[in-house]
């Protein structure tokens, strides 16, 4: 319950106070958003298998974000941002798509 108090609280900050994105940054934004969201479906699917742990999660967060950030940044560096960012988002779709399907799989038994 405190998670998703503090999720209302989070979302409600960023639309009273709007904050500026630099430009410099723009690029890595999306790449973090899905990598996050990794993050978050294996949590959920460790919660449902009854293998949460919450410092893993953490880790795993924060090691997705930043790893995902520095392959589009090295990615930029070496002129082949674009390529890159999609393999990324790619390889982090497909794990997304198969922990929702565990997920689903344990919530609806099918």
């Amino acid at each position: 319950m405190i998670a998703v108090i503090g999720l209302v609280l989070g979302v409600l900050a960023g639309l009273v106070v709007q904050p500026v994105l630099p430009s410099l940054m723009e690029p890595y934004l999306p790449i973090a958003v899905v990598a996050a969201l990794d993050a978050v479906f294996g949590g959920l699917r460790a919660m449902l298998d009854g293998i949460f742990n919450d410092k893993v999660f953490v880790v795993s967060f924060l090691s997705n974000v930043v790893v995902a950030a520095l392959i589009v940044f090295l990615g930029d560096k070496l002129g082949v941002g674009s390529q890159l960012s999609t393999g990324v988002v790619v390889v982090l779709g497909i794990r997304i798509f198969s922990n929702a399907a565990a997920i689903r799989r344990h919530v609806f038994r099918a």
